[in-house]
């Protein structure tokens, strides 16, 4: 026999070994990928089809957390039954139906740690071992919550708002939705039992106008049918912003029932509105109600300004308005 010869002749052979290997590893059905949470139970099953005159002697469960790193959790045989090796299993594990054909197994009080490979052996006479995998994977249902912290207005990037989607596995991602200008930064935190934490950061500078403006965290993650959206109003506190309404340049001699108002815009609400005025006291024809200064008769007395002070927990704002009084039209009825 030449050598070409042969060595097609080894490359044939080595062919069929390889097609009869691959037959043989199909007779042991499994799932390849089963999910499960903790504290759940799940099913691992795994059945030798189309045995022929193959003789089934033992069936035997390894898990593999760490590829290479092997541990027996299960073994059955024909004469000497069931046996659960495995301490990290024991009273986790049982036979679904204990038989070599059928050697499900069930695993109780699923814990994270119990992620990886679950090997399904048999030892066969004449064809040596045969197995499958079926890769488990636990999933866990991160507790999420999202909140928005109140800050004071300020020339500083800040964090205003803070989303946090805790111990899930896999890995949550969270976004953001918002028209205000920021930006944002994510951390994750391994826990010890496998699930990870993920916390998300909305960063920028607070202002008065952006008290109240809407944002939205989104938290997506595998064991969600839908993202989990957390609707946030920002909360910005800063002192009061005070302006005076009411004042229309026409307050001619002899007019009456002049009204000024006091308007403030603060966060938290103010507590406390006062009028003043520059010359001390105020002219005999005016009274204060509350935010609100009414002028019975204009006359010179009123020719002054009037001062509104505003006050809230942070602070205070004040608005001054000068009033100018005119001398009064041919016609005072029909003005004002």
């Amino acid at each position: 026999m030449s050598a070409v010869t042969m060595i097609n002749c080894c490359l044939i052979l080595s062919a069929c070994l390889l097609s009869s290997q691959a037959v043989w590893s199909q007779r042991v059905r499994v799932e390849p990928e089963v999910t499960a949470y903790p504290n759940g139970s799940v099913n691992l099953r795994c059945e030798f089809t189309n045995s022929g005159s193959t003789k089934l002697t033992q069936v035997s469960w390894m898990f593999e957390r760490v590829e290479g790193d092997r541990h027996n959790i299960a073994v059955f045989h024909p004469q000497y039954g069931a046996s659960f090796p495995n301490k990290d299993f024991d009273g986790r594990v049982s036979f679904t139906q204990g038989s070599l054909e059928n050697p499900s197994i069930r695993i109780d009080k699923l814990r994270m740690a119990d992620a990886g490979r679950y090997i399904c052996e048999y030892a066969t006479y004449p064809s040596g071992n045969e197995q499958g995998t079926t890769t488990l994977i636990m999933l866990a249902k991160p507790r999420n919550s999202a909140t928005a912290i109140p800050v004071r207005a300020s020339s500083s990037e800040v964090v205003v708002a803070s989303c946090e989607a805790a111990q899930g596995k896999p890995e949550a991602t969270i976004s953001w939705i918002t028209t205000i200008a920021g930006r944002y930064n994510h951390t994750s935190v391994p826990e010890r039992d496998g699930t990870v934490t993920v916390k998300s950061e909305y960063r920028m500078i607070p202002t008065p106008a952006e008290n109240g403006k809407e944002i939205t965290c989104l938290v997506n993650q595998r064991t969600q049918i839908e993202p989990k959206a957390f609707a946030l109003k920002l909360v910005v506190e800063y002192p009061p912003i005070v302006t005076i309404e009411g004042y229309d340049n026409n307050w001619y001699m002899g007019r009456t029932d002049a009204v000024l108002t006091c308007q403030a815009d603060a966060n938290p609400a103010p507590t406390d509105v006062s009028w003043t005025v520059a010359s001390g006291q105020f002219p005999p024809s005016v009274r204060v109600d509350q935010n609100r200064l009414l002028v019975r008769k204009v006359d010179e007395t009123v020719n002054t300004t009037f001062v509104c002070e505003v006050k809230n927990s942070l602070g205070s704002g004040k608005k001054e308005l000068v009033a100018m009084v005119i001398e009064s039209t041919e016609d005072p009825s029909s003005a004002g």
